[in-house]
């Protein structure tokens, strides 16, 4: 059996139905706790923290997310998990906490959404 949404082989008995859609368990989890790029108490939370002197840096994947998008001038997201050879939901995860820390943010280029450094 294959997921309906990423078509990863699934095997049996591991497979989830969500809406009449079976799909393995990494889709599954994002169907059901999507990221929130917008989300002011996360934001809060980090100005916090930064204040408060805790360190920012991030993991080592969302350094490496910092690293493309500053040498690239910005990218999409799809572009993003190719380059980083990672699922676009876990890229769009990483993207959520960066934001939370204001360190990047979206804009449209030419109907686009790009993710550009803060």
């Amino acid at each position: 059996m294959e997921c309906h949404k990423c078509g990863t082989p699934i095997p049996a008995g591991e497979e989830r139905s969500y809406h009449d859609t079976i799909l393995c368990e990494d889709c599954y989890m994002d169907v059901l706790s999507p990221a929130r790029a917008c989300d002011p108490w996360a934001v809060r939370s980090a100005g916090l923290s930064a204040r408060s002197g805790d360190s920012l840096e991030g993991s080592a994947v969302q350094q490496r997310i910092l690293s493309l998008i500053q040498k690239n001038n910005g990218m999409s997201i799809a572009d993003l998990a190719e380059r980083l050879a990672v699922k676009t939901g876990d890229v769009e995860r990483e993207i959520a906490a960066l934001r939370h820390m204001e360190k990047v943010r979206a804009t449209l280029r030419d109907g686009k959404k790009i993710i550009v450094p803060w």
